[in-house]
């Protein structure tokens, strides 16, 4: 036990973890949304059909939402990834020095979230122009090892940087 860990919890540091665990649930919810959609647009949705879901855009079309909605979601999951990268990582590696391991795998996990999210969005884009059963396929299993990925990644960053978040007296 590291002499930071003796520290006790601080109001703020209480308020960063969570809004940290209010933040991982919306990801982890807007997650699960985003695979329905990817099931739901693997069903081969005959490619007229799918012009008609873009055309029809807020309509809550299921190609449109996959699209619209990974673009919004990717770029939810970029955004918080880098904010912490920028300035999240930076505090706790200098607030608890024995966190460097996991500031170090939590930003490679970042890294490798951040491509399998480009993947997503590429995958949508390609789909709205070329439907295939193998596109369709290459999506939904990009999905769900981003899912894996991505789950595994938020419940690592709780367990193992919540104790030191918790002490906190600020970012």
């Amino acid at each position: 036990m590291s002499t930071f860990d003796e520290k006790p919890e601080t109001e703020i540091g209480r308020a960063l973890f969570e809004e940290l665990l209010w933040i991982h649930g919306m990801i982890r919810r807007d997650l699960a949304t985003v695979r329905q959609l990817a099931g739901d647009v693997a069903t081969s949705m005959p490619a007229h059909e799918i012009a008609e879901e873009i055309k029809n855009l807020k309509r809550g079309g299921k190609l449109w939402q996959l699209k619209m909605g990974c673009l919004r979601y990717c770029r939810f999951v970029h955004s918080h990834h880098n904010l912490e990268d920028a300035a999240f990582f930076p505090s706790l590696r200098a607030a608890n020095p024995a966190l460097h391991p996991v500031v170090d795998k939590l930003e490679d996990d970042h890294r490798k979230v951040s491509d399998l999210l480009d993947a997503v969005e590429e995958g949508a884009d390609i789909l709205t122009k070329i439907d295939s059963d193998a596109v369709r396929r290459s999506i939904g299993d990009t999905l769900s090892v981003l899912s894996e990925r991505l789950l595994e990644h938020l419940d690592y960053e709780e367990l193992n940087v919540g104790p030191t978040l918790r002490r906190m007296d600020g970012i």
